[in-house]
């Protein structure tokens, strides 16, 4: 990508973000409602009004931070509220709810993926508007690419571990979902020490191995 004026960089990073962890939310409580829990109905929350989901830190602070300091765009909402109660089979749809918000990030790689693509066909011959457009769809292919991956890995509370959790048996289940107060501790050490992404880093590389394939 090109150097862009601030402002279109902000206008390509934003749409897909916001779209990104927004619909990544309304998953979880789409999928939540099917399984017998209306909690984020109630509150509102099923809606792709970003203005619902936005997180102040993690919707605008940071991702806004990060694109200034160069690094890498990411950014999160607020986790739409599940009462894992109310669900019809707690431990087997926890997992369903969990897997919901990953795989709106995948259907969401699949339409900038035809954006992106179709850029590519039209080449020199699309327009600035054009081209800002697919700008975005590769923006919105990385943050959805990085959010489903990153949500998979099984640390509590990403979207992983409720899909182990459910798979564990009941002993070792209650076990593991003591970490869950650590989760986020445990990740930034994770982070910051280049382990995680010794960890994801391959499956992130081949995923955009992947994803250059089937533009080109």
């Amino acid at each position: 990508m090109p150097e862009l004026p601030l402002f279109q960089q902000i206008l390509i990073w934003a749409v897909p973000v916001l779209f990104a962890v927004t619909l990544h939310e309304v998953a979880h409580g789409w999928m939540a409602k099917q399984l017998g829990d209306s909690t984020a109905e109630k509150m509102g929350r099923l809606t792709i009004n970003p203005v619902k989901h936005i997180d102040l830190v993690g919707t605008v602070i940071v991702p806004v931070a990060l694109l200034l300091l160069g690094g890498i765009i990411f950014g999160w909402a607020k986790p739409v509220p599940v009462n894992w109660n109310n669900l019809h089979r707690p431990k087997r749809d926890m997992a369903l709810v969990a897997l919901a918000g990953p795989g709106a990030n995948l259907l969401m790689i699949l339409f900038w993926l035809v954006i992106a693509k179709t850029g590519a066909l039209l080449g020199n011959d699309a327009g600035s508007v054009v081209q800002l457009f697919v700008y975005m769809a590769w923006a919105g292919i990385f943050i959805n690419g990085l959010l489903m991956i990153l949500n998979l890995f099984p640390l509590p509370p990403l979207d992983g571990s409720r899909v182990l959790f459910a798979l564990l048996p009941p002993t070792l289940a209650y076990r593991y979902g003591m970490i869950e107060p650590y989760g986020l501790v445990i990740l930034l050490i994770l982070f910051f020490t280049g382990i995680l992404g010794k960890i994801l880093g391959p499956v992130i590389y081949g995923f955009q191995d992947l994803v250059t394939t089937l533009v080109a």
